[in-house]
């Protein structure tokens, strides 16, 4: 009886009847779609980040910074690093591919999207690389050159926040004004 029950299981993996068969199909899960963002012509063929989109960036910047220096700090026992080393280390920040980072539509909205960035609606198209990664580190590379390394430092020092608000939220950074994430613009009506 055990060299029967053995056999017909053998027979039964090499002929690949598996539960389902034997059970019958799992329930179809209801289909779901999503479609690619529209990009208009700025979007899709500037070489700079669209305006809409500079909040975004900048915290994608932030972070990566922030990423870099503290795995350069861990190196070194968490002490603050020599001018050399920082500077070393944002230049390999902006200079990286930034191939992870790319665009998506929420609630017909256009957002960036990639590491350090809020979580996006869980079925959406992320169209990333094109001009994105380019348009990035351009940016990244401009906050350096405006804040300076050693400013941009002093701030990753005092934690992830006084930096983000360093580069974002001051005066004159992309996200002044604006709250992290900005309701998605209303529906205009037609007036009779």
């Amino acid at each position: 009886m055990r060299a029967a029950l053995a056999a017909w299981l053998v027979l039964s993996l090499l002929g690949g009847t598996a539960a389902e068969d034997m059970c019958g199909d799992p329930p179809a899960a209801p289909p779901r779609s999503a479609a690619a963002p529209q990009l208009s012509p700025e979007e899709r063929l500037s070489p700079h980040m669209p305006e809409s989109l500079r909040c975004d960036a900048c915290h994608a910047i932030a972070f990566q910074i922030e990423e870099q220096l503290r795995k350069a700090e861990g190196k070194v026992g968490k002490k603050a690093l020599k001018e050399s080393d920082y500077t070393e280390v944002l230049e390999r920040s902006c200079s990286q591919e930034w191939e992870s980072y790319g665009v998506l539509e929420l609630h017909g909205e256009k957002r960036l999207a990639g590491p350090g960035l809020q979580r996006q609606q869980p079925l959406s198209v992320l169209v990333s690389g094109g001009p994105w990664p380019g348009r990035l580190s351009k940016l990244c590379h401009g906050y350096v050159g405006e804040q300076g390394e050693a400013r941009i430092y002093s701030a990753h020092r005092r934690g992830p926040a006084a930096l983000r608000q360093l580069l974002c939220h001051g005066d004159k950074g992309p996200c002044a004004g604006r709250k992290d994430r900005p309701d998605p613009p209303k529906a205009l009506q037609n007036e009779l």
